[in-house]
């Protein structure tokens, strides 16, 4: 299969922390080793001083390293409440790393209010991350054998109730809490923040390579420090070659293949993702969540991957680490959120681009409203784009879309995570339409709508795809905007890439694909947009289309497969 990498847009350490916040971990390290007046009074400078004062007086702070089995040694850190009863024992938290250099020492920002609220706290660093021994084996079965050694460990410790064990995690570290649960029924409750529920759909989407994603998340693993198999399936995944190995390699690492030790167990599950999120498929998380039987409750926010829990894990306040508290005291029994109140189940949410909007809902089937469907049309005389509307199909018609290689104004994200972040900060990117080059991009547009009115769940699109002459492959990427009549000025409210593969040589297909879900909120006079093009540096590209020597793919519409789009519109309560 031809592909295309992404370009330069995107940087290579999206999710690295800014200096200020490395200074202050490492003051917090060196205060937690040194509760000493001098070690404790730098944190003056982000007014941490008090805090970590109060910390060293209620619980010990140790780092230490934890040998395996085979001999490699996993960094840790563990923090044990101080002045306890002859055989009291206190409920603990395990805290596997995210994705960042630092590794375990990310968490550390967590310790005062856990320690506070009465548990035994071991954080440490997944084999091959940051100071720990070993290869990267991406939250696979030896990452969940090292999850048992590590608990084997801390259920040692004096001070640990074995029957109140619990675990938290952002990012890799959810994915590996969520794994090491399923694998393991001593983890009886998982918190886990930016989760993934299916790696190989946030892999490949549509039959669309994430390419932009995966190989942000290769250089933050570093390849020299990843395992024999996980260097082959990069080398697979960049070359665009997805086969059973990268399947199986993808699935054994999918909590959504362990639905039933889940049910077994009875492990109550805290997940969160994001309506934007560019690194972990959100509708796998979403099937994920749906079909889990046990306690669950899922956090959908404004933003990218990481952008809502950041906060929280450096001590500040953040809906998914005070979440998080309240989920693992209900069922550990500790007091880090206010004690064993019971948190609520479900899904809970925000809208585009509301920060402090919170919509509560008990299951995604209540959550998602029933789709409208807008069909898409030609193009009329003297015009430059087509209507989209609501009515009678509209067959017959075919646009071209020059295909080159190169991205259109409007894109998924121009950076990983730090548009997301944007969006949070209320800042989302603002795309200028009318800059749009209709050559390579087809443009349909609705009537303004006359009131406000809210896009909330599941979107699907139906289009006829025939790939440039004599290629069986096109790729196309669909985005959905919220656009103002006034100026052009748009808003991405969601999107999706599909991939057509497996037929005939320019022959056409019909696609019929979900976008990703969406919560938005659209002022009265506002427009809905969608936009078709055949590039975006997030995606491989299979069009095989160069600035030099362009190729052409037509989206058509037949007669008895007319195109449209669904879209959940409804007008705000």
């Amino acid at each position: 299969m031809g592909t295309s990498m992404p370009g330069d847009a995107y940087s290579a350490t999206p999710f690295a922390l800014d200096d200020d916040s490395l200074h202050q971990l490492d003051a917090i390290r060196e205060a937690l080793l040194d509760p000493s007046p001098r070690r404790i009074g730098r944190l003056d400078q982000w007014g941490l001083a008090d805090t970590y004062e109060v910390y060293s007086e209620v619980a010990a702070y140790q780092e230490t390293q934890i040998v395996m089995s085979d001999g490699t040694r996993i960094d840790a850190a563990l923090s044990v409440p101080r002045n306890l009863a002859p055989g009291q024992t206190c409920p603990t938290v395990v805290m596997p790393a995210p994705l960042v250099g630092i590794g375990r020492k990310a968490y550390l920002g967590m310790f005062p209010r856990l320690a506070l609220g009465g548990y035994v706290v071991l954080a440490y660093s997944q084999r091959g991350l940051a100071e720990s021994d070993g290869e990267i084996q991406v939250a696979g079965p030896t990452d969940w054998s090292d999850g048992s050694e590590i608990l084997n460990w801390v259920s040692e410790q004096e001070a640990v109730d074995q029957d109140r064990i619990g675990c938290f995690g952002a990012s890799y570290g959810a994915g590996t809490s969520l794994l090491l649960a399923a694998h393991d029924s001593r983890v009886k409750v998982v918190a886990g923040a930016s989760a993934w529920g299916d790696l190989f759909a946030s892999l490949y989407e549509n039959g669309t390579t994430h390419l932009a994603a995966f190989d942000a998340l290769v250089t933050l693993f570093g390849e020299d420090r990843c395992s024999k198999e996980f260097r082959e399936v990069i080398e697979k995944i960049r070359n665009n070659v997805i086969d059973d190995d990268v399947r199986e390699f993808a699935r054994v690492r999918s909590p959504k293949e362990y639905l039933s030790a889940y049910y077994e167990y009875q492990t109550p599950v805290l997940m969160g993702t994001y309506w934007h999120e560019t690194i972990f498929s959100v509708p796998a998380v979403i099937d994920f969540f749906t079909q889990l039987q046990t306690p669950k409750s899922l956090l959908i926010q404004i933003g990218d991957h990481g952008n809502g829990e950041g906060p929280g894990l450096l001590g500040l306040i953040a809906k998914p680490t005070e979440m998080s508290y309240r989920w693992l005291d209900h069922y550990l029994g500790g007091s880090a959120g206010g004690g064993g109140e019971t948190p609520r189940l479900g899904v809970r949410s925000e809208y585009m681009h509301n920060l402090l909007s919170e919509v509560n809902h008990d299951s995604w089937e209540d959550y998602a409203l029933a789709k409208q469907r807008f069909h898409l049309g030609s193009v009329q005389s003297g015009q430059t784009d087509a209507t989209m509307a609501q009515g009678p199909a509209q067959p017959g018609w075919t646009r071209s879309l020059r295909a080159t290689g190169a991205d259109t104004e409007v894109v998924v994200a121009p950076k990983l995570v730090q548009t997301g972040m944007a969006e949070r900060m209320g800042l989302p990117k603002v795309y200028k339409t009318p800059d749009e080059d209709r050559a390579r991009a087809a443009v349909w547009t609705s009537a303004p709508l006359e009131q406000p009115m809210r896009v909330q769940g599941d979107l699907e699109l139906r289009v006829t795809v025939k790939p440039a002459a004599g290629r069986t492959e096109a790729t196309i990427v669909a985005y959905l905007l919220d656009c103002n009549p006034a100026n052009g000025n748009a808003y991405i409210i969601t999107n999706a890439p599909f991939t057509l593969t497996g037929g005939k040589a320019g022959e056409a297909r019909t696609a019929t694909f979900p976008l990703q879900p969406a919560h938005y909120v659209l002022a009265k006079g506002r427009q809905l947009q969608l936009i078709i093009d055949t590039y975006d540096p997030f995606f491989a590209d299979a069009n095989g289309g160069t600035e030099a020597k362009p190729t052409v793919v037509q989206i058509t519409s037949p007669k008895g497969a007319e195109s449209y789009i669904d879209i959940p519109l409804h007008p705000l309560p």
